[in-house]
């Protein structure tokens, strides 16, 4: 998502950052490859195994999204691995911990292209660092599949040819979740986490207010992991909204709803979230989500319609013994999509590998996706869901009630001229 002056845990700028983890690990980042052309890509020989590059957070605040994601991935890679790889070739998926940091995420990635050899990268879960991360990978000129909310990493100061985004973006989440609970003349007040996702997630949001009628009636900014909302939720009930969203994310999220729960907010306003986490849901009582509607890539239930969904509820659960999870399927998605690039290219020849991306038609768990042509976004349905209460609930695993399915469209995308694209 955007670079903005306040994010987590960022101080130092992208390049100054790639500049210095370059320099640590003894690898030349030249003047010009961190523009918006790429440096060559690595000549990477057509060895005994496939490497996937797979950095995540395992560490910090959203730390149980990625453990979903690293299984999802694995996953994936079992597979391929179970029908002989991919011509005769095994995968190998290299997880390395981020740590919720673009510095951490820049070295892992320096140390996956350069050390490891990895033949393509898929990960990170933070809006600032996927762009660290593509960063490196479009400066090495290596495939780069982010499984993390952004707008900014589609937009072409970012962008590269290497550069595909898997996950939904805060533009489609928040306009898909707008439709489904603003009306004209609905009075919307916003709580923000004030950093690149709360800022994209509230710039979406006000955008759809605007062409749905409906009045913003104010905003307050929070710290990327506040774990106190006490002095707020007042200020904020006396802007008397009918709609409350709050745009933040992992236990920041749980804690938020919460204690708008604490303060009888839902008694008084529709609570919204541009993204529904599976994981916050499960952390705290049925009842403190009751009611809640948001955004997802993925719900469980997609299976009862899309049978791709089934197959993939059921590999999981033989795997794992549980159902995956929303965040935990964009790394299923993401490392199965680009295998199967891998595999449509014939090996691991990076311009192959951008090729086949381009032109890939897949539905691997959620329905039909393919990546746009112009910024590389997957274009795939977006799901509105609605959290139930614990006397609704028939299983342990019955946590929301699908409210609406957007089948996947290019109109639901910003314009390629918007993101900066020649027409």
């Amino acid at each position: 998502m955007s670079e903005n002056t306040r994010k987590p845990p960022l101080v130092m700028s992208r390049r100054t950052l790639l500049a210095g983890m370059g320099a640590s690990l003894g690898i030349g980042l030249g003047a010009g490859s961190l523009g918006m052309v790429a440096a060559p890509s690595i000549a990477r020989a057509q060895t005994s195994s496939i490497r996937i590059g797979f950095p995540v957070p395992l560490t910090g605040p959203f730390a149980a999204e990625a453990k979903d994601q690293v299984k999802s991935a694995e996953l994936a890679v079992k597979l391929f691995n179970d029908k002989g790889g991919i011509a005769g070739r095994k995968v190998e998926l290299l997880v390395r911990d981020d740590k919720l940091n673009a510095g951490e995420a820049a070295t892992r990635t320096l140390e996956l292209i350069e050390k490891d050899k990895a033949h393509a990268i898929v990960g990170a879960l933070s809006s600032a660092v996927q762009l660290a991360v593509n960063e490196v990978t479009r400066a090495r000129g290596v495939v780069y599949v982010s499984i993390s909310q952004s707008d900014t990493i589609n937009e072409i100061k970012d962008f590269s040819r290497y550069t595909f985004h898997e996950a939904l973006n805060p533009h489609m989440t928040t306009a898909a979740v707008a439709r489904a609970t603003f009306r004209k003349g609905t009075r919307v007040a916003f709580l923000v986490a004030d950093y690149a996702y709360g800022h994209e997630m509230l710039r979406g949001f006000k955008r759809a207010a605007a062409e749905i009628g409906a009045e913003v009636v104010g905003e307050i900014m929070h710290p990327f992991g506040t774990p106190d909302y006490s002095t707020l939720m007042p200020r904020l009930r006396a802007m008397k909204p009918d709609i409350l969203a709050i745009c933040n994310f992992g236990r920041d999220q749980a804690n938020a709803i919460k204690q708008a729960n604490d303060f009888g907010m839902k008694k008084q306003m529709q609570i919204v979230v541009p993204v529904l986490l599976h994981n916050q849901r499960i952390a705290v009582a049925p009842d403190v989500f009751e009611g809640v509607i948001g955004g997802a890539n993925y719900y469980w239930q997609l299976q009862d319609t899309v049978p791709s969904a089934r197959v993939f509820n059921d590999a999981y659960k033989a795997a794992y013994g549980s159902l995956p999870t929303d965040y935990g399927a964009y790394g299923f998605t993401g490392v199965y999509s680009t295998l199967l690039a891998i595999e449509k290219a014939g090996g691991t020849e990076t311009d192959r590998i951008v090729n086949a991306l381009q032109e890939l038609k897949y539905d691997v768990a959620k329905g039909p996706q393919y990546y746009r042509a112009c910024d590389h976004q997957s274009v795939q349905s977006v799901l509105v869901l609605r959290s139930k209460g614990k006397a609704e609930m028939k299983s342990p695993d019955d946590l929301f009630d699908i409210v609406a399915v957007e089948p996947p469209s290019e109109l639901m995308l910003r314009s390629c001229a918007e993101l900066g694209f020649p027409t």
